[in-house]
């Protein structure tokens, strides 16, 4: 534990007009970042540059955003998951523009799960916008043999659902946007300090108007250390150690 890095769990770092620069710069800090992606037809190009990384691991995702244009790619998904441990960005999406596409968005989701449960060994990063009830029940009845792990992006829910995602076994990957609200600061505070993770949502998420980059992820560990009265170097090792046990399982 003598070199401690940051961690973040949810970048999307094929996003950036730069790829290769934040890969180099991932692996020249030893930044410890999850590549989600959007569709699985991004997966090839993300898992040939950076299936010899040391520090990021390749995400294949299916983005319940792009559902109601994208539901078909299910099938290349599946067809690709043997090749990963790491899926997302998936889940759900009932916001305005996205609830029309819920019913699609849920059938999709739940043959995601079920392909992850029958394969077992993966850890899901899931996005659940004003869905965390329905997440929950899909994991609860899909994710039967406890074979796989899921992250919590960006959580959003109430104090009871959190409780049930915690019963449930889930991990929690904490955004520093997070404690810009009381509600969503006081839900961070009742997280587990084993389940707790750090991520960017990059390059969505700004700071000082630009975009963030995995480094960023620290603001969250010093806001999390500054909340739970630790040293800035005990709660990076406590989120490494969190990591360990995330992918040891």
């Amino acid at each position: 534990m003598d070199n401690l890095c940051v961690v973040d769990l949810h970048c999307h770092l094929d996003l950036y007009p730069d790829f290769l620069s934040e890969i180099a710069e991932c692996e020249r800090k030893g930044i410890h970042t999850l590549a989600v992606t959007t569709t699985p037809k991004a997966w090839p190009r993300n898992y040939s540059l950076l299936k010899n990384s040391s520090f990021i691991r390749p995400s294949l995702g299916l983005h319940p955003q792009l559902i109601s244009q994208r539901a078909r790619e299910i099938n290349l998904f599946i067809s690709l998951l043997p090749e990963t441990r790491y899926v997302g960005e998936v889940g759900l999406d009932a916001s305005p523009q996205f609830y029309k596409s819920i019913p699609t968005q849920v059938e999709v989701f739940k043959v995601i799960l079920e392909s992850c449960n029958r394969i077992g060994g993966k850890i899901l990063s899931v996005h659940a916008v004003r869905t965390v009830p329905t997440i929950l029940d899909l994991i609860e009845k899909t994710m039967t043999n406890n074979n796989c792990r899921v992250v919590m992006h960006w959580f959003s829910g109430s104090k009871t659902q959190l409780q049930r995602a915690i019963q449930l076994g889930c991990y929690f990957s904490i955004n520093s946007e997070m404690f810009d609200k009381p509600d969503s600061k006081i839900l961070v505070s009742q997280i587990p300090g084993n389940r707790i993770l750090t991520e960017t949502d990059g390059p969505f998420c700004k700071k000082e108007g630009k975009p963030k980059h995995p480094q960023d992820a620290n603001d969250s560990v010093l806001l999390l250390a500054k909340m739970a009265g630790k040293p800035h170097r005990e709660m990076l090792k406590q989120i490494i150690v969190n990591l360990d046990s995330l992918e040891s399982f």
